[in-house]
């Protein structure tokens, strides 16, 4: 108790003040209001006077008093004092002291008069109350108060037990169990019921509970059995625990709690009979244990998922199979009913959906739902809200429909009539719902066709009130699709029916979403369920079956399995068939072949997924050694060009990602774009077109289509149409062309300086050919107004959208084309004039007004200046205009025409075919012909028309304000040079161009030195091109090169086409032209001077380029020459030296760059074969040796290369006569390198009119030549061979010249083959022939298939000897060289091998018989007898300058060591490094591979002046009059002592050839 401390003066002055004090403090307490407290310190107060009573401080009467006044203060206060009481007699029954203890039983004895007995009987101990005299005996008063609380508390007054009382609770069930069909309501029956419980003494909850097992048994009667319940009820914490108590009986296992049960707890909670929160702790399992076998769902799930995957072992099989079995086991063992699902698909079945969603919100995400009887149970309630308005929204035409009848539920939600209804409770059911909405495909075609009917309204309905409305119902219907509808369909049984209804409502979407959607299905869905990670295994496992096994013979089987596959899980299928292809591409044509039983949702997911695979930031767009593009990109790229052209997908996401890509500055992607233009629409863009296909590619588009690319792709209408829908829908078409214009440069400038220059060029490549083949498509494929309003002014398109001026002109090109026939056709209407003439002004005029425009857009293009040599007009010609517009390509069409011919008659020739096909098949490729044909004739009339319109326009092409020089560079540098790398047809086009405009006689235009520009300084050019800008290169100097060839190869043409033209004026600064003046034109024979000089630049540039060791160089350089070898090399020397050089490219790349080696490999042989092609320089240009031997060493050289040694007159007379009886016949269209040409075109075409240099010995010489040859001519003519009586003995000497033939041609061969210090040392003393034996002594065996070559070229040569020496005239000796001559120049060749001349490299001389003798297999056959003469001259002249060489050759041998000794040696080592390489290849023996361009500094003027020496000794000797000794007879026995000498110098052949070998490695 509180102590309340009293104090000691108010006891001492009890009387006094002590009472009053105490009085007062007691009427304080009871004022206050303390909730209590002030009890507590009253009852303190009273204590503290009682206790000072009992101590013995005050006396007994006095304070009974105080107590008896007091008791007025509270009605309470006798309880009050009545505990205080209590509490004493406790602590003073402890008490020892007695007198204490009667202190205190006086002073209650005192109070009893106003303290009742009765209030002191309930507080006291009996033995007080005894000693007080309130009761007799305490032991009594004890039995009595334990029967008493025996029959107040153990007495039962009503019956539970209903054995207790069966007839009261029999009538309780009967009055339950009664028709309640009458006019029987709750309250009659409760009055009954109480009735019952008063009569018999039931117990009220006992009877509750029978009410509640009533309602069980007929659950139907809900609203009878609530109302009762709810006016008998008295708290619903009682209802809720004998619910408890029912589940509670069904929680063993094996048990089953009845749905009843369940019905009645949901009905009771729907209407808040009782609470959720009690009733749920009485539901068994509890959560936690729920939540962990959710887990463990999701972590067998995985683990499934891992077995599929994973390759199992026999042992570990047979352990997982023990496992499993254990797992039945206990699985056997039924586990006690999940009651939270069982009450929760009974609300769900009455429409309580408020506590349904509690007891959902519980539980892990989609684990109610798991189980099929709720997701059902859910399902109808959503079936029922969504009813109206499906009905009036959307239901199809033509579909009934079943009639849902709806909950007698009023308290259910409720139905929505409106899409805005949705959102109260039909979206949060179906997002519950998830995957499992499956169970029901009903009702998710429902939920689409709302969908559907929505997206219908939400397009169509602008008003910006609705707006936000509208926006917030899209996202509902898209987070609707993600959570629900995908994940359901996955869940689905291939159900193709769905995936086409779903694509209903997809297909409303923009890309965008679509796609956004189909990540969230691939990437997250199939981690969010156990149900779908099985799934998805079960979907790998079965692509991995079906890949497997896909062929392109089971298409259609493997397919169909595709197909059932797709519909349900596309996204995962398509992501592993994707991986596989980026494996193995040759999946590409048999996956393509397997889509067609796709739906049209699994199209565009296919689309996603290979966006996705494209973007994966994980793959490495490059290979590792970063100079190629990945294959796995290379095929993915494929595919999509495959799968695009043949099934209809929707490009618009394909497109916009290639258009980011390279918004980012990302050009790899540009491969797609190239593939799916090339598929779709049929557009090839190749550099490796045949000249053929070249020429298609001139025509118009059908000529295109049928001869221009290599295959031939057909139907191309559908899918282009489709590709240009979806660039003009999306807005994509100039974008594309823009960016990629601009990345081209990017590609160099912002991408190209981390990555490796070879694969710079090849993004390059491909950034340029999209362009190209992007920038066809729309032109062909385009009207002319989409076009028109789509492409900008070339102003605008260069200095706003900063696109390249050719990419610029490429994309307006078709614009102008388009509007000049536009304007035309409509000045032919305006004015009905059929003739020509009438048509071709039209043009013009039409051209006038359409490009008037352009011309004055171009000036802002260029600096002023630029307009001081070229007119904008000539520009704007150069640039808009194409081959279309320049030449008809008959020859295309012509063989077009005959293919569809053929394939008519081979068509009506089978008879395997149908009629009906037959018929089709003819009539398509007539209309096919025909189309050809009109299309030919449209072509012609108009390039009619542009050539009129160019005559009239060329006068005002050129300013004459600078020189031509200038004009030509400005030409070449803004015209010609970046149109000609643009395609291969502006290649083509370029050089077409350069020869229209000579041929129209163009003002100021000099077209010698604009070839002259092209072909002299090709180095620059070729290192910076790329590798297709290689090829485009290559064959626009391959077209310059033919217009040269033919103007060089024959007279007449030159003459016909050239000569009075003012491009070949000689006066660079001519403004005027007088056709009369000759003086100022080149004339045929200074011309093929010039062309040699043009081969000649073209040798130095190619080695050049060869030798750098650059990779882009040799490359580019070999494209280059692969191209243009149908014109280039023709001269023999020139020939040699590149095959050298590439020679030495193949040796030294073999093992380092394999693709450079397989570029040279392939030029060599190509080259090789053209060998029989070349001719001697000598025939391909006329070379006058006087006017060669008087001029300086200086002036001899080719352009640019003073300083440097030119071939001199001995050397060129040497590769000219060496070997005598070459064929001279060959075409001379054939060109190459020149060096007597000076560097401009000027100074070459009057070379050789310069004072001594056209002085009148050399014209005696050249009449003395031709009177010769008439000489011999007439000589041959007399000789009896040619006559009919002669023909045995013909034979005969033909026999006999043959094995002469044979065994000279094996001699010189084994010349060819021998290290040339040897041949040097063995020429005064045997014959060529021996070094054969030589060789072959030494080991070396001698090329059989060579030797056969040799013997039919010598067969064809000995035939036509006569006529060729004739022909030669005094210029070139008709026989072999005599002994004498060839030793007097052995010592300048090898001089000349210390130092190489550019355009005769010891590796030209040392191999030059070769070629010659492979030269002379196309020579006509002549006179035997004729042949058997010149023979013996020959070997006659050979005798007696044998003792004349010998003795020269010793002298100037011994002057030339002395003076070259100290420039040999600094290159002795390398030289014999060379030579013992060179020595191992057959073909290539003692060639020293110098460039022509190589200077030789060391070359003094003693040197230079020795050699024209030696070249006017050469002169003197080689124009000797020969003599006639004898016939063919004398000739042969001659061979015969050859051959006997041979054999004796066999033996010893290879020894000497040994000490040769020694001595002339000493000597250098």
């Amino acid at each position: 108790m509180a102590t309340l401390i009293i104090p000691a003066e108010w006891i001492k002055n009890w009387e006094k003040s002590g009472k009053h004090e105490f009085v007062q403090l007691c009427k304080d307490l009871t004022e206050k209001t303390d909730h209590g407290s002030e009890i507590r310190d009253i009852q303190a107060a009273l204590y503290e006077l009682c206790w000072q009573v009992v101590q013995g401080n005050l006396k007994l009467d006095l304070v009974a008093s105080v107590l008896g006044d007091m008791m007025e203060l509270r009605e309470d206060m006798p309880s009050i004092l009545a505990d205080v009481f209590s509490i004493l007699d406790l602590e003073t029954s402890a008490l020892e002291e007695k007198n204490k203890r009667d202190h205190y039983t006086q002073l209650v004895g005192a109070c009893l008069y106003f303290v009742s007995e009765a209030i002191l009987k309930e507080r006291l101990d009996p033995e007080t109350l005894e000693s007080l005299g309130l009761i007799k005996q305490a032991h009594q008063f004890n039995q009595k108060i334990v029967k008493i609380k025996t029959k107040l508390f153990y007495k039962q007054q009503k019956f539970n037990l209903l054995r207790e009382e069966n007839e009261g609770y029999g009538k309780l069930i009967t009055e339950l169990g009664q028709d309640l069909s009458g006019n029987i309501t709750s309250h009659i029956v409760l009055e009954s019921i109480k009735s019952l419980i008063g009569c018999f003494n039931l117990d009220p909850n006992r009877v509750l509970d029978i009410i509640l097992e009533v309602y069980e048994s007929r659950s139907d009667q809900d609203e009878f059995f609530l109302s009762l319940i709810k006016s008998y009820m008295c708290e619903p914490l009682t209802l809720c625990h004998i619910l408890g108590f029912k589940f509670k009986f069904y929680q063993e296992p094996n048990e089953e709690t009845p749905k009843s049960l369940y019905h009645v707890a949901a009905a009771l909670l729907h209407h808040n009979l009782i609470e959720l929160e009690d009733l749920y702790v009485h539901l068994m399992p509890l959560d936690v244990t729920i939540v962990e076998e959710y887990k463990r769902e999701i972590s067998e799930a995985k683990q499934i998922a891992r077995k599929l995957v994973m390759v199992v072992l026999p042992s570990e099989k047979n352990e997982d199979r023990d496992k499993e079995k254990e797992k039945e086991e206990e699985k056997n063992e039924k586990p006690p009913d999940n009651q939270k699902l069982g009450l929760l698909e009974a609300l769900l079945r009455i429409g309580d959906w408020h506590h349904a969603q509690s007891i959902m919100d519980q539980m892990p995400s989609f684990y109610s739902t798991s189980h099929k009887a709720i997701a059902l149970a859910l399902c109808r309630l959503v079936h029922l809200t969504v009813e109206p308005l499906y009905r009036r929204t959307g239901v199809p035409k033509g579909a009934r429909g079943c009639v849902i009848n709806p909950l007698r539920n009023k308290r259910a939600p409720r139905p929505a009539e409106t899409f805005e209804d949705l959102r109260k409770d039909t979206f949060s059911m179906l997002s519950y719902l998830g995957p499992h909405l499956s169970h029901d495909p009903i009702l998710i075609a429902k939920i689409v066709r709302l969908g559907k009917a929505f997206m219908k309204e939400y397009q169509s309905d602008a008003r910006p009130e609705v707006k936000d409305k509208m926006e917030i119902l899209l996202s509902c219907f898209l987070s609707i699709a993600d959570q629900v509808l995908l994940p359901s369909l996955s869940l689905m049984e291939c159900n193709a029916c769905m995936s086409e209804e779903l694509w209903g409502l997809f297909k409303l979407f923009p890309y965008q979403h679509r796609y956004r959607l189909y990540g969230q299905w691939k990437n997250e869905t199939y981690s969010s369920h156990p149900l779908l990670v099985k799934v998805k295994a079960q979907t790998v496992e079965r692509a991995k079956y079906i890949m497997k096994r896909l062929t392109k013979e089971n298409v259609k089987q493997s397919g169909r399995q595709i197909g059932k596959l797709s519909h349900s899980n596309p996204t995962i299928l398509f992501d592993y068939m994707l991986s596989q292809i980026q494996w193995y591409d040759n999946l590409i044509v048999p996956v393509v072949d397997s889509l067609k039983y796709l739906t049209s949702l699994n199209y565009d997911v296919l689309a996603y997924c290979i966006i996705e695979a494209l973007a994966n930031p994980e793959k490495e767009k490059m290979k590792h050694d970063d100079t190629t593009i990945s294959s796995w990109l290379q095929s993915l790229a494929s595919l999509c060009g495959a799968v695009f052209r043949k099934y209809p997908i929707e490009l618009a996401g394909l497109l916009q990602y290639v258009t980011n890509q390279l918004k980012a500055g990302k050009s790899f992607d540009l491969l797609i774009l190239k593939e799916v233009v090339q598929k779709m629409a049929g557009i090839e863009i190749t550099d490796e077109m045949t000249s053929e296909q070249l020429e298609a590619m001139t025509g118009g588009e059908q000529l295109k289509a049928e001869g221009g690319y290599f295959g031939q792709i057909r139907n191309t209408k559908k899918s282009s149409q489709r590709l240009k829908d979806a660039l003009l829908d999306h807005e994509l078409a100039l974008p594309l062309c823009l960016l990629m214009a601009q990345q081209r440069n990017g590609v160099v400038f912002l991408e190209g300086g981390e990555k490796h220059l070879k694969l710079v060029g090849h993004l390059y490549d491909q950034c340029h050919d999209t362009l190209v083949q992007f920038g066809g498509f729309l032109a062909s494929n385009l009207s002319t107004e989409d076009y028109i309003k789509r492409v900008p002014s070339i102003d605008v398109l260069c200095n706003q959208f900063h696109t390249p001026h050719d990419a610029a002109f490429f994309l307006s090109r078709p614009m102008y084309a388009h509007q000049i026939l536009s304007k035309y056709d409509e000045l032919k209407k305006a004015e009905k004039g059929n003739r020509q003439q009438q048509k071709a002004h039209k043009y013009v005029s039409a051209c006038e007004q359409v490009m008037t425009s352009v011309h004055e857009a171009v000036i802002s293009l260029h600096p002023p200046r630029v307009w001081d040599d070229l007119r904008p007009q000539f520009y704007a010609t150069f640039w808009s205009l194409t081959m279309y517009d320049l030449a008809v390509p008959h020859s295309a069409y012509e063989r077009e025409v005959n293919k569809l011919k053929t394939q008519i008659k081979a068509i009506e020739e089978n008879p395997e075919i149908p009629l009906n096909k037959k018929k089709k098949e003819k009539e398509r490729c007539t209309a096919l012909q025909e189309k050809l044909q009109e299309e030919e004739k449209k072509q012609m009339e108009h390039v009619q028309r542009v050539l009129h319109r160019l005559k009239l326009e060329k006068d005002n092409w050129l300013l004459a304000k600078s020189t031509k020089n200038e004009t030509i560079t400005k030409f070449l540098q803004l015209c010609l040079f970046p149109r000609c790398i643009f395609s291969s047809i502006d290649a083509v086009y370029c050089a077409r161009f350069v020869e229209l405009v000579h041929q129209q006689k163009t003002p100021n235009f000099c077209t010698l030195l604009c070839y002259d520009r092209v072909f002299s300084a090709i180095i620059y050019t070729v290192a910076s091109c790329t590798e297709n800008e290689s090829h485009r290169y290559g064959r626009f100097l391959c077209c310059m090169l033919e217009t040269v060839t033919r103007w060089h190869s024959d007279r007449a043409v030159y003459e016909k086409e050239c000569v009075n033209y003012p491009g070949f004026l000689t006066i660079f600064r001519a403004t005027g032209f007088d056709g009369g003046n000759k003086v100022d034109q080149l004339d045929y024979e200074n011309f093929r001077h010039v062309v040699h000089k043009w081969h000649y630049m073209l040798t130095k540039a190619s080695v050049h380029c060869l030798e750098t060791g650059d990779y882009t160089h040799i490359r580019n350089i070999l494209i280059v020459l692969t191209k243009i070898l149908p014109c280039y090399p023709k001269v023999l020397n020139l020939g040699q030296a590149l095959e050298c050089r590439v020679h030495k490219i193949c040796l030294e790349e073999k093992d380092k760059r394999p693709d450079l080696y397989a570029l040279a490999m392939g030029y060599s042989g190509r080259l090789k074969s053209q060998k029989v092609h070349m001719v001697p320089e000598n025939e391909f240009h006329h070379k006058d040796q006087p006017a060669r031997s008087a001029t300086p060493a200086s002036q001899q050289n080719g352009p640019g290369s003073t300083g440097k040694p030119a071939t001199s007159a001995s050397k060129t007379e040497e590769g000219a006569s060496e070997d005598g009886d070459r064929s001279k016949d060959k075409s001379q269209g054939t060109t190459k390198p020149v060096n007597k040409a000076n560097s401009a075109a000027a100074k070459v075409t009057t070379s050789n009119g310069n004072g001594a240099l056209n002085s009148t010995k050399a014209v005696k010489d050249r009449d003395e030549k031709e009177k010769s040859g008439k000489e011999k001519k007439e000589k041959r003519e007399k000789t009896p061979g040619n006559t009919p009586d002669t023909k045995p003995e013909n034979r005969r000497e033909k026999q006999r010249d043959e094995r002469a033939g044979k065994e000279e041609r094996v001699a010189r061969e084994g010349k060819e083959k021998t290290p040339k210090a040897d041949r040097e040392k063995v020429k005064p003393e045997e014959k060529s022939s021996k070094d054969d034996k030589a060789k072959a002594g030494n080991g070396e065996p001698i090329e059989p298939s060579r030797e056969r070559d040799t013997i039919t070229r010598h067969e064809s040569k000995s035939k036509e000897k006569g006529d060729r020496n004739a022909a030669a005239g005094t210029l070139k000796s008709p026989g072999p060289r005599s002994e004498s001559a060839e030793s007097e120049r052995d010592p300048k060749r090898r001089k000349l091998d210390s130092h190489s001349s550019p355009s005769h490299s010891s590796s030209v001389k040392d191999n030059n018989n070769e070629p010659k003798e492979s030269a002379s297999k196309h020579h006509t056959n002549f006179n035997s007898v004729a042949q058997s003469k010149s023979r013996e001259r020959e070997m006659e002249k050979k005798d007696t300058e044998n003792s004349q060489g010998r003795t020269k050759e010793k002298k100037e041998d011994r002057k030339e060591r002395k003076r070259d000794q100290t420039i040999n040696d600094r290159e002795a080592s390398l030289e014999s490094k060379r030579r013992k390489d060179e020595n191992g290849t057959n073909s290539y023996k003692n060639s020293k591979s110098t460039s022509p361009s190589s200077d030789s500094p060391l070359l003094g003027e003693k040197e230079k002046s020795k050699r024209s020496k030696s070249s006017s000794k050469e002169k003197a000797e080689s124009v000797k009059p020969e003599r006639t000794s004898s016939g063919g007879k004398k000739e042969s026995r001659h061979d015969k002592d050859k051959s006997e000498k041979k054999e004796k110098r066999d033996s010893s052949g290879g020894k000497e050839e040994k000490k040769h070998h020694k001595s002339s490695d000493k000597h250098r």
